[in-house]
């Protein structure tokens, strides 16, 4: 089965949650980044980090897809312990994060993008860098989990320089959904688009909670988190004070308890 048909195939639903953090402490020098904070996600279900900023949600996320090891705690997946010393280990371990800046190749097309370091060959007996590239299944691949997505691109042979901010952020989300089997980060997927590319974008993040991910979902913007978010967790200065199913009717309680009042 390809990896995106086996993406796309998998979505289990269950009560337990898909990764579970626990008692996470993080220090850099004398400043505490993360203090005894837990969190959970499940799958189908998108959970809002929030804070201001240096409030430790990037730390978090970091810490969970391996750039950083906590000093304490522990990270959970499918209810057993796991170590991530690196961001290999995180996506082995099925965890892929889209940060701010996508971290796309400009001089690839979408489908060169996708497979980047994971690229399909043959034969598998030959050394890897002995292997010819099977490029029109990795685009026939791309083609198809970009439909299951419902992303519409203009050209999937152009290089992603030349596609729009919403264009080259569809393709990041959809990218982190060919290889992540338990949990999605998204780092402010809609900073910096427009009105029309932010709903593109939204509306590609419910399909990925739709078809059974686990979607943490980092953002300042509180209309997107009472429309998408399942679950809200508050950062502050490093801790966890609160939680809440967010609402139109409590987004000013989540406000307050981002800044503190």
């Amino acid at each position: 089965m390809s990896a995106v048909a086996a993406n796309v195939e998998s979505a289990p639903t269950v009560d337990h949650p898909v990764l579970a953090v626990r008692g996470a402490t993080k220090r850099f020098g004398s400043v505490v980044a993360l203090d005894d904070v837990s969190i959970e996600v499940r799958r189908g279900e998108i959970l809002g980090l929030l804070g201001d900023n240096g409030a430790g949600k990037s730390t978090l996320t970091k810490c969970i897809s391996g750039v950083h090891q906590l000093d304490a705690g522990a990270i959970f997946l499918d209810g057993a312990p796991t170590q991530i010393r690196s961001p290999a280990d995180a996506r082995f371990a099925g965890i892929e994060t889209v940060y701010q800046d996508l971290a796309l190749f400009d001089n690839l097309t979408p489908g060169q993008n996708f497979f980047a370091g994971r690229e399909l060959a043959w034969p598998r007996w030959l050394p890897r860098g002995m292997r010819f590239l099977q490029q029109r299944r990795m685009d026939a691949e791309t083609r198809i989990l970009l439909a299951n997505l419902k992303v519409t691109l203009p050209r999937l042979d152009a290089v992603v320089a030349m596609m729009s901010g919403g264009q080259r952020q569809a393709i990041a989300v959809a990218r982190s959904t060919v290889f992540a089997r338990k949990v999605v980060i998204l780092d402010e997927p809609t900073a910096a688009l427009g009105l029309r590319e932010s709903r593109q974008v939204l509306n590609l993040v419910a399909t990925l909670r739709d078809q059974g991910n686990a979607v943490i979902l980092i953002t300042h913007n509180m209309e997107h988190v009472t429309e998408l978010a399942d679950r809200a967790v508050v950062l502050r200065q490093g801790r966890k004070v609160g939680e809440l199913v967010p609402t139109k009717d409590n987004k000013q309680e989540l406000v307050s308890m981002i800044v503190g009042a």
